[in-house]
Order: C-alpha cells, then sequence, then structure tokens
C-alpha cells in the first residue's frame, strides 16, 4: 500500500528492506531473502559491495559536486573504459535511462537536420520500452504506460520486433523520412523478448545500406548482464548510438549515452547538457562498477549460471500447464504463463523467502546479481517451481 503522502504511481507489496549484502535482502523483521530481481537490473554486483561502499564513502568525504562547467576526472575516466569495452567514440552523461534515451532521440534529430530532413522518422518496435518521459514514452508501446497521456510526439514508426520483412515495408513507404531504428536488443518490460538470431546483424547491414543510425537500448540489457558487456557483441556488430542506465551504478543514479562516427560529432557546447550528469560521485561508482565485473570475471559467470538457470527452469517446468515459454540470455530471463497469476510476486516472497518480478501480469522475470553461485541458481529454481505450483 503507498503512503497517503505519496503519489500514486506504484503498488508496492507491503515489504520493506532494511539492508542487503551480495545476493540477499532483509526485511525490517530480520527475514532473508534470495534477490532475482536486483533491482530490476539495477544491483549487477550485488547489495552492499565493499568496493562500492568504499567508493561512495570515499567520495562523499571528498566531493560530490562540481557542475559540467569544470573538468570532471572521474567522468573521463568512465567515459574511457566504456569507450574501450564497446568501440563506440564519446559518451554524455545524465541520470537515469529515459533521459539518455532522450539523448539519442536529440542526436536522432540532429542527424536528420544535418541531412535536411525537415520531418523526420525514428522507426520503434511494437512493444517497446523505452522510458517515462514524453519523447520516449512517445517511443514505447502499451496502452497501459501511454493511457492518458494523448498528443504525443508523433515522429515515430512501430513495427513488430524481430520482423525484417516489416522493416522493409517501412524503408519502401517511408524510406526518405527515416532517420534511425531505435529498439531493444531484448525487450525487457514486455516479458523479456529475445531478437531472433540473426536479427541485429540484418539491422545493422539495413542502417548501413540506408545512412540510418542504429540506436540500442541497452539500459537494462547492458553492463554483462546477458553475458557479454553488451548485448549487441553476441551478434558482432557495433551501433551508432547507445544507452545504458541502471547496473551501471549499482544504484547510484546514473544514465550513458554513447556514440560513434558522425552520430559522436552532433553535440556542440550548449546543445544538450545535464546538471548532476557525470558528477564525481556517480561516474566513480560506475567505474569501480566495472572494474569489479572485470576482476571478479561477472561476465562469464553471468553466462555460466544463465545457461544453468534457464537449462533448470526448462527440465522442472516441463510439465507445468500453465507455463507456455520459457526463454532468456544470461542472466535476464523470462518464464511467460498461459494465464496470470494473481499476487505471484508475494506468494514467493512470503511463501519461499523469494524475490521475483512479474511484467505485464503473465511473465515471471529473472534478474538476478551477476554474482549468484550454482547453489543460488538451484533456489532460485524451486522457489520458482513451488510458486507456480501452489499459485
Amino acid at each position: 500500500m503507498t503512503a497517503a503522502c505519496l503519489m500514486s504511481t506504484y503498488q508496492p507489496l507491503a515489504l520493506s528492506f532494511s539492508k542487503g549484502l551480495g545476493t540477499r535482502l532483509w526485511d525490517q523483521a530480520g527475514r532473508e531473502y534470495l534477490d532475482a530481481v536486483a533491482g530490476v537490473a539495477v544491483t549487477n554486483v550485488g547489495h552492499s559491495h565493499p568496493r562500492i561502499v568504499s567508493a561512495i564513502s570515499e567520495q562523499a568525504g571528498l566531493l560530490l559536486h562540481t557542475s559540467n562547467l569544470y573538468s570532471i576526472d572521474w567522468q573521463q575516466q568512465l567515459a574511457q573504459k566504456l569507450v574501450r569495452l564497446s568501440g563506440m567514440d564519446r559518451a554524455f552523461f545524465n541520470n537515469s535511462g529515459a533521459e539518455a534515451n532522450e539523448t539519442a532521440l536529440k542526436l536522432a534529430r540532429l542527424y536528420s537536420w544535418h541531412k535536411g530532413i525537415e520531418q523526420p522518422l525514428v522507426v520503434v518496435m511494437e512493444n517497446a520500452f523505452h522510458g517515462r518521459t514524453l519523447g520516449t514514452l512517445s517511443a514505447s508501446d502499451g496502452p497501459a504506460v501511454r493511457l492518458g497521456f494523448n498528443e504525443l510526439p508523433g515522429d515515430f514508426i512501430k513495427v513488430p520486433f524481430g520482423d525484417l520483412a516489416a522493416l522493409e515495408a517501412v524503408q519502401h513507404a517511408h524510406g526518405p523520412r527515416i532517420v534511425a531504428i531505435l529498439m531493444e536488443p531484448i525487450q525487457g518490460e514486455s516479458g523479456v523478448q529475445v531478437a531472433p538470431p540473426g536479427y541485429l546483424k540484418a539491422v545493422r547491414e539495413l542502417c548501413n545500406r540506408r545512412a540510418w543510425l542504429l540506436m540500442l537500448d541497452e539500459i537494462q540489457t547492458g553492463i554483462g548482464r546477458t553475458g557479454q558487456w553488451f548485448a549487441f557483441q553476441h551478434e558482432g556488430i557495433i551501433p551508432d548510438v547507445m544507452t545504458l542506465a541502471k547496473g551501471l551504478g549499482n544504484g547510484i543514479p546514473i544514465g550513458a549515452c554513447l556514440a560513434r562516427g558522425k552520430a559522436a560529432d552532433l553535440f556542440t557546447p550548449g546543445s544538450h547538457g545535464s546538471t548532476f550528469g557525470g558528477n564525481p560521485l556517480a561516474c566513480r561508482v560506475g567505474c569501480t562498477v566495472l572494474e569489479i565485473i572485470e576482476e571478479q570475471d561477472l561476465l562469464e559467470n553471468a553466462k555460466l549460471q544463465g545457461e544453468r538457470l534457464l537449462a533448470r527452469l526448462r527440465i522442472e517446468l516441463a510439465d507445468e500447464p500453465n507455463v507456455l515459454a520459457i526463454r532468456g540470455q544470461g542472466l535476464m530471463i523470462g518464464i511467460e504463463l498461459k494465464q496470470p497469476i494473481r499476487d505471484l510476486t508475494l506468494i514467493a516472497a512470503r511463501d519461499h523467502g523469494l524475490l521475483i518480478n512479474v511484467t505485464r501480469g503473465k511473465t515471471i522475470r529473472l534478474l538476478p546479481p551477476l554474482t549468484i553461485d550454482e547453489r543460488e541458481v538451484e533456489m532460485i529454481v524451486r522457489g520458482v517451481c513451488r510458486a507456480v505450483s501452489a499459485a
């Protein structure tokens, strides 16, 4: 129940946590839970990681904010690390995923302006989710998130995710006006919808032929979630623009928009900005997150444990009549149900000490920290199976 003094934007469980450590959370009564949500793919290196705690504590005693009127060393270090890991050229930092996607959309507009296209269009995907601002809401899909927000910016064309024929049709119908494609490599909010093999590569080739920007929203899939630093790396491609947030700060708000080639040179002084974006605290934490993932080989662990979790779920839920599909990549897994189960997240937490997420009513979404081990994989499998059966 939401407190009377808060706007009614959420419907939280009657469950509040007092501390966390690694893959575990403890509620105010001291009960322990295995966290298979990670703050919706945020706490990728776990709760209260000692190096994150140390970085926050030390930086808080040194310097939190100066603004982008001045050079920020930690911002430059984080940009260098991200550019090295991704193959991109430049980065812009802000505070959230929605802001990162707004930055990408502004790049698309500038790109069209330089090309002399007066009424540009951006191709987006059905069932996508890119944020809650008016611009990113326009690029998203689904009546629940758009209800009541009429007259949204209409510079988008929606096509089915994974459908190359639909992209070809849009190309023939609107080609001269299209400047970019914005998409998630794996659609998270719509139920962990994984692109068919070869799809991203084909989209990359189409963008090359048409001189469109390929803009990938890696806010949920990035920073090791799928077993690579970024999901596009599974297909051996590089986008023109990529957006990040969530796992980059492990709980400290930060967003980033990376670009390469022509897209990296579009902004000029004054054309974009952020008061808090790229401050010393957020960027130092971001650097520390990347170092932890590298040093602890968490990409390999995400790949290994993700494969184990996916295989075990498929075996144990094979005869469950309400399970329609199980899919995912790395530690981003969805279990689609034929019929929604009311209060499934509450059942899992209350009866099995397991925190899961159910998106759009009927897909269990598992997003545990990248640090989980084989024993915890088995705990997740048992908890999910029992919760589904009990419901």
